[in-house]
């Protein structure tokens, strides 16, 4: 079946109970059965959650084969606990798991062995990257797995379409009951919006710190009343990893120039006012934008009310400038951002539902004047690819961009035209990740395109003399730098479902055939 953004969706996968992506909006008022997580009546006095060691935990919990366990990935390419939960599993003999996390990078690598023996049968999550991404992509994980973005997930979770029999959630302080917070250690990172909903829908929650605080550890991310066993260890991450080189300010001239023009856009909308709402996504130029709208701000004396997201250091700068009403926060990219929340009042913590799923009565997205996103790939359609490689390979993750982009009034995608001997600017994307009706502008080192469906910003872009070109002229100018790609050679097997983030099915990756000399 053809779905809204002509992709070809497999009978197999209608048949898992899926239906095609209809079109943003189009679950819009629908109501949703919220599942509940079971529960044990607990009367009697409790000393203390603390048991000597995760292994013991998972016992306690009694975890089986065939069930699934969530984690969360606040400190990215820092993280330790999914690797110390799943040598623990592997070494209980137990098989037939699912991981269902927030997203996983390349610092979980050896999951992908467990995929290839077969203990580890089904992924639900965000992102997918390292050696576990070539992995799935080659058709190693038993069932399909699941890609959702960020609001996804908590819809997903509540609306029962996944089941979290124990959730794993690495705090950087807890206390014996399992309040726990993410600051106040020795492996601060900031907030933990991802592990909410898990604490909230898991039938046993395990809490793993290296830094036991007194009782109670207030004001508390994840609450003591959601938590069946604290475990103390000696790491728990290391923060210094959790910034990648993506989510660093650029210096480079192209980023900048691209950055640069992106901040006219955004001044010739009529959104760009005092009180706007922004968001930046982690790539270089994106965070640049931040460098530019400053000195606009200024001279038209506007202030941003809030910015929302994953936040980084140059945000947090525009505050204390002055700029920025308050932050709004799910995710910390950097050491500075975690800083600025350890002590600023205006600076706030809030769950990945309130950020962004779909199935509440108003996220934060849907208050976003701007939200400034990159891109692997974009084809004339304006649909978006930040999932896939040009190889095929799984090697990126949906996060916000999905709902931030369904969300905003104004989505703009910044990516340059062509990076090596690759056409980002494509006639079709490897994978559709965000869906070409929730794009607005897209800007590249050769020029601004705007999406048909928006004849308002082209009017306003016409008025403040901000020139912008046909998308398929763009996508003509990057196939004549580098020519137009050989189509990649697909088995029938689906490794992956993209679901859009009200549940439907936006696209499916297929196991790539391989490169053949």
């Amino acid at each position: 079946m053809i779905n809204a953004v002509g992709r070809d969706i497999p009978e197999s996968v209608l048949a898992m109970g899926y239906e095609p992506y209809k079109g943003n909006g189009s679950r819009d008022g629908q109501l949703l059965a919220k599942q509940g997580p079971k529960t044990r009546i607990c009367e009697k006095p409790q000393e203390t959650k603390i048991v000597e060691s995760i292994r013991e935990a998972i016992i306690k919990c009694g975890l089986k084969d065939g069930m699934t366990v969530s984690f969360h990935h606040h400190f990215r390419d820092g993280d330790y606990i999914v690797n110390m939960v799943m040598k623990e599993v592997v070494a209980l003999g137990l098989k037939d798991i699912t991981i269902a996390a927030s997203s996983l990078g390349s610092a979980h690598d050896p999951i992908a062995q467990y995929i290839e023996d077969g203990i580890v049968t089904g992924i639900q999550t965000s992102g997918i990257r390292g050696r576990m991404g070539e992995v799935v992509s080659h058709g190693k994980l038993k069932t399909p797995a699941i890609l959702r973005s960020h609001g996804g997930r908590v819809r997903a979770i509540e609306e029962g379409k996944v089941h979290i029999d124990v959730a794993f959630i690495g705090a950087p302080t807890s206390d014996e009951y399992g309040n726990c917070r993410a600051l106040g250690g020795k492996s601060d990172c900031g907030v933990l919006s991802y592990a909410v909903v898990d604490s909230e829908y898991a039938d046993k929650v395990v809490v793993i710190t290296d830094t036991l605080v007194p009782y109670p550890n207030f004001p508390a991310s994840i609450h003591g009343i959601n938590v069946d066993y604290v475990v103390k260890v000696d790491e728990i991450g290391n923060p210094k990893k959790i910034a990648s080189a993506a989510a660093r300010m650029t210096q480079n001239p192209r980023d900048l120039m691209m950055a640069e023009a992106t901040a006219k856009v955004m001044a010739a909308t009529p959104w760009f006012k005092d009180g706007f709402s922004f968001q930046t996504g982690a790539g270089g130029p994106s965070l640049a934008v931040n460098r530019f709208i400053e000195p606009l701000m200024r001279e038209r004396d506007i202030k941003m009310s809030f910015a929302i997201g994953g936040i980084a250091g140059p945000i947090c700068e525009l505050q204390r400038k002055g700029l920025v009403g308050c932050i709004v926060d799910t995710q910390d990219f950097d050491i500075g951002a975690i800083d600025d929340i350890r002590t600023n009042p205006n600076h706030y913590e809030i769950s990945a539902s309130e950020y962004a799923n779909p199935a509440n009565k108003g996220a934060f997205v849907n208050k976003l004047d701007f939200v400034i996103l990159a891109a692997l790939e974009i084809d004339t359609d304006f649909n978006v690819n930040v999932i896939t490689g040009s190889d095929g390979v799984l090697r990126g993750a949906p996060g916000g961009h999905p709902d931030t982009a369904a969300g905003a009034k104004c989505t703009i995608i910044v990516t340059p035209l062509t990076r090596g001997r690759m056409a980002t600017v494509c006639e079709h994307v490897v994978t559709v990740t965000t869906p070409g009706d929730t794009v607005d502008v897209l800007v590249t080192d050769y020029g601004v395109a705007v999406n048909p469906r928006r004849a308002d910003i082209i009017e306003c872009l016409d008025k403040a003399g901000v020139k912008h070109v046909p998308i398929k002229q763009l996508q003509e100018k990057a196939y004549s730098l580098v020519g137009r790609p050989d189509p990649l050679e697909w088995k029938d097997k689906v490794v992956a479902i993209l679901e859009a983030r009200d549940g439907t099915v936006l696209d499916v990756v297929r196991e790539i055939k391989p490169f053949e000399l």
